[in-house]
């Protein structure tokens, strides 16, 4: 077994740390400033609010962090069974410290704590904005809740459609349903001004992290590199046959196509395997196939 040196143990500490911040401001965005204005939003969350105000809302509700922690769970079931889903130790500690956080703020935080209940509108904008920047934290220390990424994993096993498209439509219906509950069409378009925000608050936080980009890396070590991709991102790599034209040797170039959120987490691997290796990093404009966009006719 491998020890870990004492930059590897600072350095987890440090990203496990960060995530935790993260994910307490993406808790304090939805229980302390979306929930008492009684807004909606999308993902887990928004489903979690849907499920909070249908079983009685203040007058006993099912909390935020029961429901995101069994959502959660099913969702990882059904990835481990339907796609093979490997979870791995930081997308489990988010899950579970995430529903930590949403349960001991919805219980112990003073309701209306900011005095904006009444403000919907900059409810939504502060609360999509402050959710936004916790998860791109959460983001570029490797870190995933779980959530509606793993739905979009598996439709994307039987049909090849984009993950925003997949995203947004799950997004629409979540909020879509919350004309149901509060009888108002407001309550939608304001769910839907919080999940723009809470979208561009990602991308001008993480520079266009939802983007696709592609990775070119040379390396003698490409072998150990292509299968550790592979294993920690799930994500297809594809080599290339290569020569260097000072020292005339052969080797192979890594290619991988990834989105944004997902380029910190494979810049680490290949600083484990080999910090001296070669590398271009550039944003793509489309990107079509398995995971991606479904080529049209």
């Amino acid at each position: 077994m491998k020890l870990l040196t004492k930059s590897q143990i600072l350095q987890t500490l440090k990203e496990y740390f960060l995530i935790s911040f993260g994910l307490i401001l993406y808790a304090f965005a939805w229980t302390c400033i979306l929930l008492p204005a009684k807004v909606m939003g999308g993902g887990v969350n928004g489903v979690g609010l849907l499920i909070y105000y249908a079983t009685g809302g203040d007058n006993g509700g099912i909390p935020l962090g029961v429901s995101f922690l069994v959502i959660n769970g099913i969702f990882v079931a059904l990835g481990s069974w339907l796609v093979g889903l490997k979870v791995g130790a930081k997308t489990l500690y988010a899950i579970l410290f995430l529903s930590a956080a949403l349960g001991v703020f919805q219980e112990i935080v003073p309701e209306n704590l900011l005095g904006l209940s009444q403000e919907k509108l900059l409810s939504v904008i502060l609360g999509g904005a402050v959710a936004g920047i916790g998860v791109s934290i959460c983001f570029m220390q490797g870190g995933n809740s779980g959530g509606m990424d793993i739905i979009a994993m598996i439709i994307n096993k039987y049909k090849t459609i984009s993950y925003g498209k997949i995203l947004m439509t799950i997004d629409m219906i979540t909020i879509g349903c919350s004309i149901f509950i509060f009888k108002d069409i407001s309550t939608a378009i304001y769910g839907f001004v919080m999940v723009a925000t809470f979208g561009y608050t990602i991308d001008a936080v993480m520079a266009g992290n939802r983007q696709s980009t592609q990775i070119l890396i040379v390396s003698q070590h490409y072998e150990e590199i292509a299968a550790r991709i592979y294993d920690t991102m799930h994500r297809g790599v594809t080599l290339i046959d290569g020569m260097g034209w000072y020292s005339k040797k052969p080797t192979k170039l890594v290619m991988v196509v990834c989105r944004k959120n997902e380029s910190n987490m494979i810049f680490k691997v290949i600083k484990e395997v080999d910090p001296h290796a070669f590398m271009t990093f550039g944003s793509v404009m489309g990107v079509y196939g398995l995971g991606f966009e479904a080529l049209k006719k």
